[in-house]
Formats: structure tokens, C-alpha cells, sequence
């Protein structure tokens, strides 16, 4: 009978002894900034590739709790290859071990290089999960492809802190198998803020944790991004603007900010898009034509008619050829002006960032280029080239998206140069537990595994 009671006793032991996560209350809040990475100057070939990756990563993307004490926070981005991308800083694990990840609202999963990657992760920073006394696998297989290439590795859990806030058991995927440049120093991931329901690996992302936990002042983040494509003596690494978490800073845009809600189940960061003009001319666009906010994407993607139709408008302009293919040149010497309306106020785009790059004394590439994208999927991608005129503002209820003016001190970052942040660990001034219902059945903690062993070890008794 002693070994019938013993086991009867370990199944009546409280839940939380079996390492489920506990609710954990939180102290005031506290912020991170966001830093933009550039490379050293590329030839026209160095151009063509990365148009070429883009385009190929577009397609790949798009084809196919208890209250807490709110707070908010900030992370300073950095730029990276003269406007081509903007990335920030997060910590995982126990002790925290910063990392520089990619800021991308198109897609909905973080992961980092793990410790394992090997060669292929170059010399980037890696996450070493014996190093974390909060790591937990969820033995759950994890692979995401890109057009650029893929990540592969599996999923697990931990603390990840961002901006002064700190999310135990925050789900995400630890990578050991990334295709060969996929990764550049000090890049070591992705972060990605879209919805939970795009997740590959299924797990709730951790701006949607902190926003669904109340966490934050205001259930929203925005983000400002810096431009440097125009700066000659721009380095490759630039300041990149700001991610504000929780709150809206005032001093970055002027006006109301025009909010548009997604007109479905949010999924992507998307909205109506019911105008477009180039050169004062309107340029026809299917009725209920959506478009993605896509901060991870450069530039800006939209169907074959309606990009031609834009170019039409540009005197000189032709389709490019070969890496180039879906994009289009024009005289460099034409000022490009173009607008956008979501259903609210009407948004224009610098000339400046119209002008992707340039390839000859006489001829640029423009940043608008064809893309077809899968059933379902926004037809429209929004990218840097438009986000670094405006304000963005993500809300999470309701799901919508805001647009402000640039104030004058927004303006005036751009190709200002300065000290570019670098991947810290800021102080925790607010916590939560996820306890989102993604996946974690597999999740073996070690007093868990000791206790089934001491059952199995009275059940071999009786």
C-alpha cells in the first residue's frame, strides 16, 4: 500500500510544481532603443542581388492573464545598408544575453543563431541554451524560407526582455541551419511583429504578449525609421530611428494620427489602399485592394499593371532586365513624386526614396517593383521606401494601423550620423508570463522529469 499512496501523492502535487508558469507581477516600465545597420558602398551587380533577394523574399512571405502594472519603453534601431533594412536589440535567457535582430512586421516569429549553427552563421552572436537556466525545449521542429534562403532549428521557450520589459516563457525558435549569408554581423535574428496567426512557430509573438497582458500604457507600438540613401558620407552602420513600445512619443510626429483598421482578422499589419498618384496622375487600382505595412521589406511591391502604370507617368522609364527583372530604371535626373491614401489622409513619399539606387552616371532604379502575391495575401507591400515618411503606428485594439507627420525633429535624424546603439541589456521594470495556448506540451522542465521519474520508480513497486 506505501507505494500505491506515495503515487498518488505525486499526481495530487500543485501544478506549478511541474514548472508551468506562474503569473508573475511586474514593477514599472522602462525603455530600449532601436540602432540601422549599413554595408560599405556596393557596385551595381552588389545592387541587382539584393533587388533580386528582395523580390524573391517578398514572394516567399506573401505568396502562398492577470492585469499588470502598464508601462512603456523605447529601443533605439539601427540602419543598415543605406536604408535596405533596420534592426534593434533584445535579450534571452538567464543570465539575459543581448542580441541586434531584424525588425520585421510582415512576419510574426523571433529567432536567434544558436550556439550550434555552425559556419553558416558566420561570426554573428549566438544563443547557447545550456548557458540559460530558463531555456526550455518544446521539441517542436521549426523551419521558415525566405526568397533570400531559409532558417531551420526548433522551437523553445525563455525570458526575452525588450525595452525594459521582461516576458517569461516568451516562445520562439532557436536556428542551427541558415542558408550561407542569411546572416551578417551583428545581425543575429529576426523579430517579427505581425500577428500570432502567421507564426510558423505557432507561438504568440512577444509584442502581442506584452500588448495582450496590459503591459504596456497604450496597447500599440510605433516606429520611426531613419533615411540615409541619399547621404553621401553615410557609414554602414547609421542611427535608424526608433521602436516606442506601449505609447506614442509626440515629439516624433506633428497632427492627429490617421488610424485604419484592418478590414478582417488581423494576420498581417494590413489595410485598405484606395489611392495612388505619381506625378499628379491617378494611377487605377482594383477595387478592395489591400496592402501589407511591411517594416522587414525595402522597398515597395504592387501588381504588374498598376507598377507599370506608375512608370508610365515617368518619362525615359523602361522595364529592367536580368537580377533587375519586376523593377524598373528611369533618368535619374526626374524628380519622382508619388502619394498614397488608405481611406484617410493622402501620404506622400520623398522623391529620395523613390530612387532606389543608381546604376549608371544617367539611369536609377525605382523602388517600386511587380509582384504577385498568393490567395489571400495583401496585393500591395508597403515597405521603408514609404515608412520613413511617416509616423507608424501599430494598435492592437482595436487591430489598426495609424499614420502622423513627421515632426521637425524626426526630420532632422535623417543623415544626421551620430553614435549608433549597440545591443544592450537594459534594466526589467516590468514583467509578464506568457501564457498564450501556443504549443508547449513537449516542454520538459527538470523538476518535471524528476518527479515522472519517481513515478515510474513507484509504479515498478507495486
Amino acid at each position: 500500500m506505501i507505494p500505491l499512496i506515495f503515487l498518488a501523492s505525486l499526481f495530487a502535487l500543485p501544478v506549478d510544481i511541474f514548472g508551468a508558469p506562474t503569473d508573475v507581477v511586474p514593477v514599472s516600465g522602462q525603455t530600449i532603443p532601436l540602432v540601422r545597420r549599413n554595408q560599405s558602398p556596393r557596385d551595381v551587380s552588389e545592387w541587382a542581388a539584393l533587388a533580386k533577394s528582395q523580390r524573391d523574399n517578398l514572394l516567399a512571405k506573401y505568396g502562398s492573464s492577470k492585469a499588470q502594472k502598464r508601462s512603456t519603453g523605447y529601443n533605439l534601431i539601427v540602419d543598415q545598408e543605406y536604408d535596405s533594412s533596420y534592426y534593434g536589440s533584445l535579450a534571452i535567457g538567464t543570465p539575459a544575453v543581448s542580441f541586434d535582430v531584424i525588425l520585421d512586421t510582415g512576419s510574426s516569429d523571433l529567432w536567434v543563431a544558436s550556439s550550434s549553427c555552425g559556419t553558416s552563421c558566420g561570426t554573428v552572436a549566438t544563443y547557447n541554451p545550456s548557458s540559460s537556466s530558463t531555456f526550455q525545449n518544446l521539441t517542436t521542429p521549426f523551419e521558415i524560407t525566405y526568397g533570400s534562403g531559409a532558417a531551420a532549428g526548433y522551437v523553445a521557450q525563455d525570458t526575452v526582455q525588450m525595452a525594459g520589459f521582461s516576458v517569461s516563457s516568451q516562445g520562439f525558435a532557436v536556428v542551427d541551419e541558415v542558408s550561407t549569408d542569411m546572416l551578417t554581423s551583428p545581425v543575429s535574428g529576426l523579430l517579427g511583429l505581425a500577428w500570432q496567426s502567421l507564426a510558423s512557430s505557432g507561438q504568440m509573438p512577444l509584442w502581442q504578449t506584452l500588448a495582450s497582458s496590459n503591459s504596456w500604457d497604450s496597447a500599440l507600438f510605433a516606429v520611426q525609421l531613419t533615411r540615409y540613401t541619399n547621404d553621401s558620407s553615410a557609414q554602414v552602420l547609421e542611427p535608424g530611428g526608433v521602436l516606442n513600445m506601449g505609447y506614442t512619443n509626440s515629439s516624433l510626429y506633428t497632427g492627429s494620427i490617421d488610424y485604419i483598421d484592418i478590414p478582417g482578422t488581423p494576420s498581417y499589419w494590413y489595410i485598405p489602399l484606395t489611392s495612388v498618384t505619381a506625378q499628379g496622375n491617378s494611377v487605377s487600382i482594383t477595387s478592395g485592394t489591400t496592402a501589407a505595412i511591411d517594416t522587414g521589406t525595402t522597398n515597395i511591391a504592387g501588381p504588374a499593371s498598376s507598377v507599370e502604370a506608375i512608370y508610365a507617368q515617368i518619362s525615359g522609364s523602361q522595364p529592367a532586365t536580368g537580377e533587375w527583372e519586376g523593377y524598373y530604371s528611369y533618368p535619374c535626373s526626374t524628380t519622382v513624386n508619388v502619394e498614397f491614401s488608405f481611406g484617410g489622409a493622402t501620404w506622400s513619399m520623398s522623391p529620395a526614396d523613390f530612387a532606389f539606387t543608381q546604376t549608371s552616371s544617367t539611369e536609377c532604379i525605382g523602388a517600386f517593383f511587380e509582384a504577385t502575391t498568393g490567395t489571400g495575401s495583401p496585393t500591395w507591400i508597403i515597405g521603408d521606401a514609404f515608412l520613413k515618411n511617416v509616423y507608424s503606428v501599430f494598435r492592437y485594439n482595436p487591430a489598426s494601423i495609424g499614420f502622423a507627420s513627421l515632426s521637425s525633429v524626426a526630420i532632422a535624424e535623417n543623415g544626421a550620423g551620430g553614435a549608433v546603439p549597440s545591443a544592450t541589456i537594459g534594466v526589467v521594470s516590468a514583467a509578464v508570463t506568457n501564457t498564450s495556448d501556443a504549443p508547449r506540451r513537449h516542454a520538459l522542465s527538470a523538476s518535471l522529469s524528476t518527479l515522472l521519474f519517481l513515478a515510474f520508480s513507484a509504479v515498478l513497486l507495486l
